[in-house]
């Protein structure tokens, strides 16, 4: 059987394996062919026979190992990612909400090419080597993104104001749909409507209008586009006998040298339609003149632009940390300006990222700032100006500042090589603008000599050898010595000498010492002669140096017999009478012994009264004081013998040299002067050289200059242009020093900038105007009939571009220099026979001045003169009248005054002196400014100049001057305040003025408004002291002529030291006994001594302690049995009367002494010590040191009075430019900073840190670009029509002022502006029944693709839509689609959407979607989730008399009470008694039936029934409420009965109550 062809095919396999003996072309292979049933199966292939069977064997290249080399695959970037379409062709309902992403597929090419020439070749060859890449791959999209449309619109009104029409609502599209989501639903409703009013019977059922269509481009006629195919033009500038010469284009002139426009025309369809849409006959429309269907028109011409420029260099040029990528500018210039509606021009610029990572660039250098050495240490002193002329302020010390320069250095990348001399060069400040700069002032000082403290003088010690070492003649010296008390780091002045001497005879250095004696011993009997032992000792010196012979070791003595006179010890020597020698007076002193026992009978008698008392010479040494007087070293000098090489000496300082000081050394007599230097004690000679630091050499340090500031890169216009100029600076970092190489005088260079070219000036050659072009006839009579030619036409003309010489320039040129381009064409008209002519227009008259005006005429010309129409001066006007130009301008003060500016102190173009900052002058004679604006006669703003120099009123303004803080002179100093010992004066200032106005403030002041200042003062204590001379001899009243022994009297005299003063002037108390008993011994009596002085009480007085007194026997008595008196008496010790203590005290501190030239800074504080008895007397220190005491406290300690410091500020900068180029607005500002803040008594720093100033009002002139027109259809009633808008020139004041037309010059090329802009729009206005679309709608807000809230990309997207309007039904078939568009754009937000309800009603709510921002929209929510809008019981009410509650549970019908399953479920409903009930309850027909729902309050009434147990089976609150509240009711129920059963106490009658102290206190602020 045969089997039918038709379910039968050939299907050939894969080809095979190229196979050949050599590689190469000359390979073959095969593939098989099967004979295939449509089912799948196969069959003999001889039943396919009819077909034709595809070849099974080809030729084939045979693919060589070396081949390989030779090819390549070549794949070219992936493709968009594109959604999987679905398996069927219907699009499914999502029915799972997409989370992230969905299923997409991008492609890509993938060829095989020749590595030799990128040909493609089959991609077998490759195959061969390695598998093909794969060509496509999975990808996501985001989650399909449905349309999303705003709400509806409120319904139009109705479309007829009778019978039936229609009315819609339309909404705009929000979202157009993305990545696979559901298309738009339709954008417009529409219903229909009625009118109660009935159209009157007869009126005409359709209107007619006239539509017409678009305008046709604008096209040549036929014959002369023949013409002009090939046409060559005429050059008008290449020779002069206007020959004929074919442009060829060199590279001079490869654009245009002038440019003509070509006149051609368009048209337009012109129909009648009805109002249902049907077209009508033309002449139902038209009445007189028949439309318009044609016009003339300028042959458009697209713009042309020239080749782009080169790439600009990239702005980044370096490795940044902020990783943006730099960019390049390329541009184009502009050859051929659009016109006629041509294309308009593209972006003449263009700019790309470059340099984008940079990991191959350099590093960016780094901007640091540097700083210069510090300055000099200057003192401010606190004087007023008057003062300080007076004051020699060079000698100050103390406390001050020092300032320095800042500037900004590049600090370039390690790794690229660089030069020294360029990392140091200084740059724009603006640079360094990120870092905070290094402070440029600081705190400092200058050290003062301190006063030197000296000690009292030693006394005068031994006559001892100038040199003890080695003694010499038999002159030395005497001295006495003192020291200096002060310590501290800062240099003493040069102190007085130290020591003083006096020449004396026979020096010794060196004494034998004898110790006491050992008692006397006789050498026979118990008394007379005998000798005593003394110990004669040397101390650590050597014998030799004791020159004398030692003493003897034996000395005589006698002891008294019993009847011999005995005669005291001698007492020590009495002080000298003179400190020194003269020829008139020596010092003498003496010394005595008293007699103890007067001799009896025959016994050795005692020695006369003159041997009693001994004198001698002392201070002998003549009255000539000499001491070494020191200048004070001289500066430090080089010394050869002295050079350590640079080496650390001292205190390891490294230095350049060790230098010598040198001083002189005179030896002083005083009060006479210098002597010759033997005089003088040359042990005590003070040094006269000693080594110091040399300072090293300083070699001034400057930095290299600056780069040259710019010089103007622009050409210059016009030939009177000033040169200008380029300066460049440099800065002293460290100013020479100690013969250092001197500061270069140069640091500010100026130059003229090289000659710039003078702008080229170039301008516009305009051709004649050619005749009027109109419509050409053929087309005239073609759309209209036969007609005479007249009317609206064009007229065109030739612009050409030449030099400043006459010479022919490409057009390039003049719309680079040469300003607005001249019109080319205009409207013509050729008049028509029944057209009114009419003259020209006569010249203006004359104007009369300012608010005159002038006019101008013309008249009716031949046959016009008598045509009605032509008469007609509304049409026709006859007489022109405009007011006069006017040159007075009126100059009007605008705005405020400026702050007073004072006159800028520093010279302009000079570089500011080192270390410039000062105290700035704030006060005097300035200058302050206001802006004046410039008004013509119209009230609009002109430029300033026309009125002012300057644009400025200037008016001089004064700054008060601050007024500093004013004190007294310092008063007298006060008494001490101790009377007796040490303590302190003072003395003080009192205020006189208070600061004003920013003056220096006045220092802490105390409660008087007084300072002060203490010093340190000792008070004498015993100013006047006893004198006591020796006492008398021991007076006895004898009887008869006994011996004269026993007890007597002896008696002193006793005066003060001043003899002329009287006693009372002395301390009574103190006052020492006149009389005392005495005793005499008689013979054979005991002898004694004297007593000894008392022994010292212990240190503190301790109670129950005593002090002794001794006395030894001179004398034995004669008899045993005789005794002698005691030897030691005792006696307690009292304290403050035989026994005293004392303790150092110190006085108060002293205020902070500075030196004498100081004004703050380190100083000192002093106090004095006093060395205090213990009843409360003051001593002498020597007591204190006596009795062992150490003083611990500190007489002197460093203190620092705090610097006053001015406020001190930078600079003003410059002034700014201006903040708006044109306007009111405009202001300039300058500033300056604080550089030190004020500190203590310093001027403040002031208010004002910001100066503005206006700037001149100058006219902003701009092009105001008008809103779009409605759309306007010239010459009917509908149809395609135009919007457009004017581009007009505005002054205005820059701020919210209206702005004024002016003249377009002043902005400039109108040209330009209009080809920029789109002026003109197509439109449509839709005739009566015609289906149209709406205008545009507005753009919606930009939205972005997000995910989770966050987008991934950084621009988005906004729409736009036109919805359709369908005025009559029967026109439906000819509407429009409605239509939407998307446009990219920045700012985008995410938006999410979501499902909103309303409330429920009759268990029915509103649903809606709602977007994140609020905007109610259909689309964006996930149709699946959805909340219903239905309510339904579940289960349902079945039961009779029941219906779905609004709760959503079953309940009751009016009459019927709900009664309820364990479960809260309904259970049935019974019927309420008591209820008139006319309904009977027939189960049968209730039982399936829901009632309509009941009112809303039945519905309220019936969810308060008293049902304990709510439908989910749970007790309803309300139970629990009512239980607690009846709990409640019980106890306090028994608490009431309670309190009334208890028996009542018998009470005292209370007071009245007392009013709360609450309400007693209430509102009683005095309380």
């Amino acid at each position: 059987m045969k089997m039918p062809s038709v379910c039968l095919l050939l299907v050939a396999g894969q080809w095979g394996q190229c196979i050949g003996e050599e590689c190469g072309s000359g390979g073959v292979q095969t593939r098989t062919i099967w004979c295939v049933h449509m089912e799948g199966w196969t069959t003999h292939h001889t039943h396919c026979q009819h077909m034709d069977k595809p070849e099974s064997q080809r030729h084939c290249f045979k693919v060589c190992d070396w081949h390989q080399d030779l090819f390549e695959w070549e794949v070219s970037d992936w493709g968009g990612c594109v959604l999987v379409p679905y398996f069927s062709n219907e699009l499914t309902l999502r029915t799972a909400e997409c989370i992230t992403a969905q299923h997409g597929i991008q492609r890509r090419k993938v060829h095989c090419v020749r590595t030799s020439n990128r040909t493609t070749v089959t991609s077998r060859i490759c195959e061969f080597f390695s598998q093909k890449p794969p060509v496509e791959q999975a990808c996501l999209i985001p989650c399909p993104q449905d349309c999303v449309v705003s709400d509806f619109t409120s319904w139009s009104s109705c479309s007829k104001t009778c019978g039936a029409g229609l009315q819609h609502r339309t909404r705009h599209v929000l979202a157009t749909p993305m990545y696979g989501g559901a298309s738009c639903p339709n954008l417009t409703e529409t219903r229909t409507c009625s009118s109660p009013v009935d159209c009157p019977a007869g009126e005409g059922e359709y209107q007619y209008s006239l539509k017409v269509g678009a305008w046709s481009a604008c096209r040549l006629p036929h014959h002369k586009d023949a013409l002009l195919s090939g046409r060559t033009t005429v050059d008008f500038f290449s020779n002069e006998n206007n020959t004929v010469t074919l442009h060829t284009h060199h590279a001079h002139n490869k654009y245009p040298m002038s440019w003509e426009l070509e006149v051609g025309y368009q048209t337009r369809q012109v129909r009648c339609t009805r109002s249902d849409g049907q077209n009508a006959m033309l002449s139902l429309c038209v009445k007189d003149n028949s439309p318009l269907t044609f016009q003339a028109c300028v042959m458009p011409k697209d713009c042309q632009t020239s080749d782009w420029s080169l790439w600009s260099p990239c702005s980044k040029t370096c490795r940044s940390t902020d990783l943006s990528p730099g960019y390049r500018l390329r541009s184009r210039i502009m050859t051929q300006i659009p016109v006629g509606g041509g294309k308009r021009c593209p972006a003449l610029e263009e700019k790309e990222a470059c340099n984008i990572i940079g990991d191959l660039l350099p590093n960016c250098p780094r901007y640091v700032w540097r700083t210069t050495d510090w300055g000099e240490c200057r003192i401010l002193p606190l004087l007023s100006q008057q003062d300080r002329r007076l004051a020699n302020i060079s000698i100050l010390c103390g406390g001050g500042i020092q300032s320095r320069k800042t500037y900004c250095v590049q600090v370039p990348d390690d790794s690229a090589p660089h030069h020294r001399k360029e990392v140091s060069r200084p740059i724009n400040a603006r640079l360094c603008a990120g870092e905070e700069p290094p402070s440029a002032v600081q705190h400092c000082s200058i050290p003062c000599q301190h006063h030197c403290l000296l000690s009292q003088w030693s006394p005068w010690g031994a006559c001892l050898h100038d040199n003890c070492k080695e003694p010499q003649g038999k002159k030395g010296f005497r001295q006495r010595r003192r020291k200096v008390l002060w310590e501290s780091s800062s240099p003493l002045e040069t102190c007085p000498h130290l020591v003083e001497s006096v020449p004396c005879e026979d020096p010794t250095c060196f004494l034998w010492q004898v110790q006491q004696e050992e008692r006397c011993i006789p050498t026979k009997s118990p008394c007379g002669p005998g000798t005593a032992v003394q110990n004669v000792t040397w101390e650590d010196v050597p014998i030799a140096l004791c020159e004398a012979d030692p003493p003897p070791t034996e000395v005589a003595c006698e002891v008294p017999c019993s009847a011999d006179c005995v005669v005291s010890s001698w007492s020590s020597w009495s002080s000298c009478s003179h400190s020194c020698s003269t020829k008139n007076a020596e010092g003498r002193q003496s010394r005595t012994r008293t007699v103890l026992a007067l001799p009896g009978k025959g016994a050795k008698e005692c020695p006369a009264a003159p041997v009693l008392e001994e004198w001698r010479v002392c201070n002998d040494h003549p009255c000539m004081v000499f001491y070494w007087e020191a200048s004070a070293w001289g500066p430090c000098i080089e010394d050869a013998s002295m050079n350590l090489n640079g080496t650390s000496f001292w205190n390891g300082t490294p230095t350049c040299s060790v230098g010598v000081q040198i001083r002189k050394v005179n030896c002083m007599k005083m009060n006479v002067g210098p002597v010759i230097s033997k005089r003088c004690s040359d042990s005590a000679r003070p040094e006269t050289v000693r080594p110091c630091l040399l300072p090293c050499k300083k070699d001034c340090i400057v930095t290299p200059f600056s780069e040259w500031t710019a010089c103007p890169s622009t050409c210059m216009q016009g030939n009177n242009a000033t040169a200008a100029t380029q300066s460049r600076y440099r800065t002293i970092i460290q100013r020479s020093a100690n013969g250092g190489q001197e500061c270069p005088d140069t640091l500010y260079e100026e130059r003229e900038c090289e000659s710039l070219p003078v702008c080229p000036v170039y301008r516009w050659k305009t051709h004649k105007w050619h005749s009027c072009t109109l419509v050409p006839d053929s087309v005239r009579r073609g759309l209209s009939g036969p007609e005479e030619a007249c009317g609206n036409g064009l007229e065109t003309r030739g612009v050409s571009c030449v030099e400043e010489s006459g010479e022919s320039a490409n057009i390039t040129e003049c719309l680079q220099w040469a300003g607005p381009l001249p019109p080319q064409s205009r409207e013509c008209w050729v008049a028509c026979k029944d057209d009114c002519t009419l003259t020209p227009w006569s010249k203006f008259s004359e104007c009369a001045g300012c608010g005159s005006s002038r006019s101008r005429k013309r008249s009716l010309t031949g046959r016009s003169k008598k045509k009605e129409h032509c008469l007609n001066e509304e049409s026709y006007p006859l007489e022109e009248t405009e007011t006069c130009p006017c040159d007075e301008f009126l100059s009007q003060p605008y705005g405020n005054w400026s702050a007073c500016i004072l006159p800028d102190p520093s010279a302009p173009g000079s570089l500011k002196g080192w270390m410039s900052h000062r105290e700035v002058k704030e006060c005097g004679q300035g200058l302050r400014y206001r802006a004046v604006a410039c008004i013509d006669q119209q009230g609009h703003l002109v430029s300033p100049t026309l009125c002012t120099d300057s644009g400025y009123m200037v008016e001089v303004c004064h700054i008060p001057c601050p007024l500093d803080c004013k004190l007294s002179d310092w008063s007298t100093w006060s008494a001490c305040s101790a009377s007796c010992g040490s303590g302190l004066k003072i003395r003080s200032k009192w205020l006189r003025e208070k600061a004003f106005n920013g003056g220096r403030p006045c220092p802490r002041l105390d409660l008087k408004n007084q300072v002060y200042q203490a010093v340190r003062c000792h008070s004498e204590c015993s100013q006047y002291e006893w004198r006591i001379e020796p006492w008398s001899i021991c007076t006895i009243n004898t009887v008869d002529d006994l011996p004269a022994c026993g007890e007597g009297v002896q008696s002193r005299k006793i005066r003060s030291v001043t003899s002329s003063l009287e006693d009372s002037l002395c301390d009574q108390e103190e006052m020492p006994p006149r009389a005392q008993v005495c005793f005499l011994a008689c013979p054979n009596d005991c002898v004694t001594t004297p007593w000894g002085p008392w022994s010292n009480c212990p240190l503190q007085c301790d109670q129950g302690t005593t002090r002794n007194r001794t006395r030894h026997i001179l004398r034995l008595p004669a008899s045993e049995n005789s005794a002698c008196p005691e030897l030691v008496q005792s006696e307690p010790c009292v304290l403050n009367s035989t026994c005293f203590t004392y303790q150092y005290r110190v006085s108060d501190w002293s205020t902070c002494q500075l030196g004498e030239n100081a004004i703050c800074g380190q100083g000192s504080r002093l106090r004095l010590l006093d060395c205090i008895r213990s009843n409360g007397k003051i001593v002498e220190l020597q007591k204190c040191e006596q009795f062992g005491l150490i003083n611990k406290w500190r007489l002197s300690e460093s203190c620092v009075v705090d610097c006053p410091v001015s406020c001190i500020l930078s600079d003003w900068s410059p002034w700014a430019e201006c903040s708006h180029t044109c306007g009111s607005q405009g202001q300039s500002v300058r500033t300056r900073t604080i550089l030190q803040e004020a500190h203590e008594e310093g001027r403040s720093c002031p208010n004002q840190l910001t100066q503005t100033k206006p700037c001149p009002i100058r006219p902003c002139y701009t092009w105001l670009l008008s809103d779009w027109s409605p759309c306007t259809v010239e010459g009917a009633a509908c149809g395609e029509g135009l919007r457009r808008r004017n581009l007009s020139c505005v002054v205005h004041w820059g701020d919210e002022s209206l702005p004024q037309p002016v003249e377009e010059e002043l902005c400039g090329d109108k040209l330009r502006q209009l080809i920029q802009q789109e002026m003109e729009q197509p439109c449509f206005v839709p005739c009566p029944g015609d289906c149209h679309l709406t205008v545009w709608s507005s753009w919606s807000s930009c939205q972005l693709t997000c995910l989770e809230g966050r987008s991934f990309e950084t621009t988005g997207r906004q729409a736009r839509s036109r919805a359709v309007i369908i005025q009559v039904m029967e026109n439906q078939g000819s509407c429009p689609h409605q239509v939407f568009e998307t446009q990219p754009c920045k700012g985008g937000k995410c938006h999410s959407y979501q499902w909103r309800t309303g409330g429920w009603s009759n268990n029915e709510r509103a649903v809606w979607c709602q977007r994140s921002d609020g905007v109610n929209v259909t689309g964006g929510c996930f149709p699946q989730k959805r909340p219903t809008t239905v309510r339904h019981c579940h289960p349902p009410c079945t039961k009779p008399f029941s219906h779905c509650t609004p709760s959503g549970v079953c309940g009751c019908e009016k009459g019927y009470t709900e009664v309820m399953t364990t479960h809260g479920f309904l259970d049935y409903c019974t019927r309420t008694p008591g209820v008139d009930n006319n309904k009977k309850a027939d189960v049968k027909t209730n039982s399936g039936r829901l009632k309509p729902g009941p009112s809303q309050a039945q519905d309220l009434f019936n969810e308060w029934t008293l049902r304990p147990v709510g439908p989910d089976g749970r007790v309803k609150l309300w139970v629990y409420a009512v239980t607690a509240v009846g709990f409640i009711l019980i106890l306090f129920i028994i608490a009431l009965s309670f309190l009334v059963c208890k028996p009542s106490k018998t009470t005292k009658t209370s007071p009245p109550p007392q009013k709360p102290l609450t309400l007693a206190y209430d509102g009683d602020m005095d309380m």
